[in-house]
């Protein structure tokens, strides 16, 4: 089956989501997918992906979940269930029209959960390693202060603007993720359980100074993860490392990758 362009939209269900991939030269080479943030999509990567299939010679595949960037939008309010239900009914259709068959998981924030929610629920033998950017396995008081803070700023000063440069459904985008996580019944939410059944290598990645979620985070999934565990603690870092700490941040993961995909990995 011949890959995808380059960039385009993919028609998973109801939704068309926009992607993009850099490709490698080589069609067997294995594969990254990016997984983006509460608030992101394919353009707030940035020129990462580019960097990052240079870095560890891999494609690097990166598309926005629907309500995100260009993609179709979703009704609201999402339901609090919205990360089980992309692990659950939409990732597994994105890999496979992307055709990859060996990858690594990389995903940021809310991307970081639902990486861990399908490789703890689903057998994916394409699925070969984890990356996870400033995930999120339960509720913490900084998230829900630091999220409350955003919708301030989207109210009353300009992050609604600035989010609009990015999002085709700039409310649906916003209102969704703030909404889901500012619901009382989601300081229930924990997906600590799912973590013993994911084998695969994990590399956990979070910024010293993150105002999304302490340092607990990762020390619980180093606790229950069932695979073998690297752990980066970048200084100075906030909650997207992969932007402000860009090179060591890199370096981790092309790194990490080389380590997973060795050998045919």
């Amino acid at each position: 089956m011949p890959r995808p362009a380059p960039a385009g939209f993919l028609q998973i269900g109801a939704y068309s989501l926009e992607y993009r991939c850099v490709y490698q030269t080589s069609a067997d080479a294995p594969a990254i997918v990016l997984l983006h943030e509460g608030l992101g999509c394919v353009s707030m990567w940035g020129d990462f992906p580019d960097r990052l299939a240079a870095a560890a010679g891999a494609h690097v595949f990166a598309y926005s979940r629907a309500g995100y960037g260009a993609s179709s939008p979703v009704p609201l309010p999402r339901p609090l269930s919205y990360m089980h239900d992309e692990a659950l009914g939409v990732l597994g259709p994105v890999l496979v029209a992307a055709g990859f068959q060996r990858v690594i998981l990389a995903g940021h924030s809310d991307g970081g959960s639902i990486a861990a929610i399908y490789a703890g629920t689903r057998r994916d033998a394409r699925v070969r390693g984890l990356c996870l950017i400033a995930p999120h396995f339960f509720v913490e008081d900084i998230s829900i202060a630091s999220i409350k803070a955003a919708r301030d700023a989207y109210e009353t000063a300009d992050l609604r603007e600035k989010l609009a440069r990015r999002h085709a459904h700039v409310d649906c985008a916003f209102r969704g993720w703030n909404g889901a996580w500012l619901d009382p019944d989601f300081r229930n939410w924990n997906i600590c359980g799912l973590l013993p059944a994911i084998s695969q290598p994990t590399l956990l990645i979070q910024g010293e100074d993150d105002p999304y979620g302490t340092l607990l985070q990762i020390a619980s999934a180093r606790r229950w993860l069932g695979g073998p565990v690297e752990t980066l603690v970048v200084p100075g870092a906030r909650h997207a490392p992969h932007r402000e700490a860009p090179e060591r941040t890199l370096a981790a993961i092309a790194e990490f990758s080389h380590s997973v995909f060795a050998g045919g990995g």
